[in-house]
Parts: C-alpha cells; sequence; structure tokens
C-alpha cells in the first residue's frame, strides 16, 4: 500500500526537554556535539554534529560549517556539506553551498543548492555514523 512504509518526519517535540536553542541574535563559534535537537535562529561558525537527534536551521538561522545528524530540516543558510542520515527536509527559503548526503530527501520549490546530492544506502549510513562515533571516543582517550 502506498505509504505504509513511508518514514516518520522527526519533529522538534519528539525531543522535549532535549532541546537546545541558538537565539536569532546569537552567534556560536565552535563545534557542537549533542544528543537531542538543537535549532539554529542565529549563527553557527562550526560544525554540528547529533549521535541521536534532529538538526533545524530557521529561515534566519546560519551555519558555517559541516552538519551530521539523523535528520536534518533547514530553512535558512549553510555553507557546508550536511549529512543526513536518515531524513533531510529543505524548505523554500534553503540555501546550500555544499554536498548532501541523505537516505531520504524532501525538497519544497524554492530551496536552493550549490553542490552534489549524494543518496547513501543504509549501509553507507551506518558505517559513517560508525566511523565518526569511533574517531570521537578515539579522540577523548588520547
Amino acid at each position: 500500500m502506498w505509504g505504509s512504509e513511508k518514514q516518520k518526519k522527526a519533529d522538534i517535540g519528539r525531543f522535549s526537554g532535549k532541546t537546545t536553542i541558538i537565539a536569532q541574535d546569537a552567534e556560536l563559534i565552535g563545534d557542537l556535539r549533542f544528543i537531542g535537537a538543537v535549532q539554529v535562529d542565529g549563527r553557527v561558525v562550526g560544525n554540528i554534529d547529533a549521535q541521536d537527534g534532529l538538526v533545524r536551521i530557521s529561515e534566519h538561522g546560519c551555519v558555517e560549517g559541516s552538519i551530521k545528524a539523523p535528520h536534518v530540516v533547514i530553512n535558512g543558510q549553510v555553507c557546508g556539506d550536511v549529512q543526513a542520515l536518515e531524513h533531510l527536509e529543505l524548505d523554500a527559503k534553503a540555501r546550500i553551498s555544499g554536498d548532501l548526503h541523505y537516505r531520504s530527501m524532501e525538497m519544497v520549490m524554492g530551496a536552493q543548492i550549490s553542490g552534489q546530492l549524494n543518496c547513501m544506502t543504509e549501509n553507507a549510513a551506518l558505517l559513517t555514523f560508525t566511523d565518526t562515533a569511533q574517531d570521537s571516543v578515539g579522540s577523548h582517550n588520547s
């Protein structure tokens, strides 16, 4: 049946109590790693890495760095590569300058991409996430 195997979209409400908001007038310089959800209404200069969760870039949000997370929703500006290990959603005001890696993607008319689109297989997504987790563990033991 159509839609019976469709994945459910990640909603920021699903991560209640674990949501970080970077306000519209705020600027974060440095890498951000977390479990849960982050909504960027301001500016992040650095990489965003979520082991489990959602990264949402709002209409006024801007990220200068790479984004890696299971679920990514973009309606603002991103200058860097994006890896959505499960689901990528690009809304009408999304402006991306970088390569996109995704397992499934939705794109609304008006979104703009300057880069390559790369659909990952399930195995590639697992390898990418496992490699990142091992790199994180290895860097803490040094």
